[in-house]
């Protein structure tokens, strides 16, 4: 692999992984070639997802708790989650992969491992933003955590301990100190048994974040931006490269692929298997309710989160398994809206949503993204529900595979 601060890049993938990643290899001299199949930036699964940097919440998916809801969930009995029932064997390695993921001892140390990285990424987006200060509705109101079982408050605390050991800033709070923070909890205070608050976590619109971001890289680095470009096929060898399906070639000293979901077809012609699924969710964006949270807010029953975005709501959920339509599904934004007033009846005005999005999360068994060489190609893929959060710390160790260096922070 090329040195730190020389040569050049082929960076497939526009959203906020590619995006992030195409900023740390720029950063570090590299001359870099953003392709993205799209008109622009951030209009695939980094568009209008929940919209928080959850620095501190980094949950695997796989889980004892998930787990036990599995027959439920696979007789269609719960709200935030569908199974496809499609069997293709690596559909059916993936499941069974996630299933060996969902033990206690995984679960903490995958979630763990996702942490570790979320705190590289918050100390990446700090520097970039004290470099570079961009526009994309960024502010730091924290998280509350909301429970209404005693007995996932008391798991998710034991959690808590170690995630704070870890370097996390989270705190068990009671119903009353949970209000006393967000007064917009009123109407779900008869129901909750406690609260985590985590006061460092952070909103953003990753659009946005990615459109001002590439403007940097366009005029501060002289990152050459080809949009509209659809990858036809990946080239390894001596001169890496992309076949785009108009016949161009690209070439470049290394090539790094930034595409979530849609990798496993680039690669399946290389004879490269990655173990990285679609799981499709929702968002709406709504105007602001009467009672609208200040601070974000996941409601962990109901697998929902709520941000407050650029004064509208910001409601995104649902995690629907191996199917791959990006298509709206109204039957899903229907359930979506039903348990958001569940949840917060007062949040939003939900009978005027603004828009409604569906995005295909690319999810590993680990729920740990796939930062690795191989084949002679980089891979930063995998990020699942995360990406937004790990997007920068990702694209840091990505940089440093490909350039060699050591350093975090350059």
């Amino acid at each position: 692999m090329g040195g730190a601060g020389a040569g050049s890049a082929l960076v497939i993938g526009a959203g906020v992984v590619g995006v992030a990643t195409a900023y740390a290899l720029a950063r570090r001299g590299v001359a870099v070639t953003l392709v993205e199949a799209a008109d622009g930036p951030g209009r695939g699964s980094s568009f209008a997802n929940g919209a928080q940097l959850s620095y501190g919440y980094t949950d695997a998916l796989a889980s004892p708790a998930l787990l036990k809801r599995l027959p439920a969930i696979l007789l269609g009995a719960d709200p935030a989650f569908q199974v496809s029932r499609r069997l293709d064997p690596a559909f059916l390695r993936w499941s069974l992969a996630f299933l060996r993921n969902g033990s206690e001892a995984r679960f903490r140390a995958n979630t763990l491992a996702g942490l570790t990285l979320a705190l590289e990424s918050r100390l990446a987006m700090a520097d970039l933003l004290e470099r570079h200060p961009l526009d994309f509705a960024h502010e730091g109101p924290g998280k509350l955590l909301l429970f209404e079982n005693q007995g996932a408050l008391r798991r998710a605390a034991a959690l808590a301990e170690l995630k704070v050991a870890a370097g996390a800033e989270q705190q068990v709070v009671s119903v009353g100190r949970a209000l006393a923070i967000e007064p917009a909890l009123r109407s779900a205070t008869g129901r909750l048994a406690g609260a985590i608050w985590a006061p460092r976590e952070e909103v953003g619109d990753p659009h946005l974040f990615c459109v001002g971001l590439t403007r940097v890289l366009e005029q501060s680095y002289g990152v050459s931006l080809r949009f509209g470009k659809a990858v036809r096929a990946l080239v390894t060898g001596a001169r890496p490269g992309a076949i785009l399906e108009d016949g161009e070639r690209l070439e470049a000293d290394e090539l790094v692929l930034c595409t979530g979901a849609d990798a496993r077809a680039l690669l399946r012609p290389l004879g490269l298997e990655v173990p990285v699924m679609p799981v499709r969710g929702h968002s709406l964006t709504l105007p602001a309710g009467p009672e609208p949270p200040r601070v974000s807010i996941t409601d962990t029953a109901r697998k929902l989160v709520f941000c407050l975005l650029s004064g509208a709501i910001r409601l995104a959920g649902q995690a629907d398994v191996g199917f791959s339509g990006r298509q709206v599904q109204q039957r899903r934004i229907e359930a979506l809206l039903q348990a958001a007033r569940e949840s917060l009846p007062h949040a939003a005005d939900y009978a005027r949503p603004l828009s409604a999005w569906a995005g295909l999360r690319p999810v590993t068994p680990t729920s740990l993204p796939l930062i690795e060489q191989r084949a002679g190609l980089t891979l930063n893929l995998g990020h699942g529900a995360l990406g937004w959060t790990y997007a920068m710390g990702a694209a840091e160790r990505a940089a440093r595979l490909v350039s060699g260096s050591r350093t975090i922070m350059e």
